[in-house]
């Protein structure tokens, strides 16, 4: 079953372990994938999208 969970920089930035800052880094520099939504001026990414990047990300740090 997809997790269709929206996730903001900041669930982002909990399951990579990181700040919410690295995560808009991460999307200023073109390294995150598109959002999935955009509300209000703000993105949002399906839980799922960001397993799969994390899971292809060059020396990823695991997320959970």
């Amino acid at each position: 079953m997809a997790d269709r969970r929206l996730w903001s920089y900041k669930e982002i930035a909990a399951h990579i372990r990181v700040q919410p800052d690295t995560v808009r880094s991460y999307r200023k520099h073109g390294l995150l994938p598109p959002p999935d939504l955009v509300e209000g001026g703000r993105p949002y990414w399906f839980a799922d999208t960001i397993r799969a990047w994390v899971a292809r990300r060059p020396g990823h740090r695991g997320g959970r």
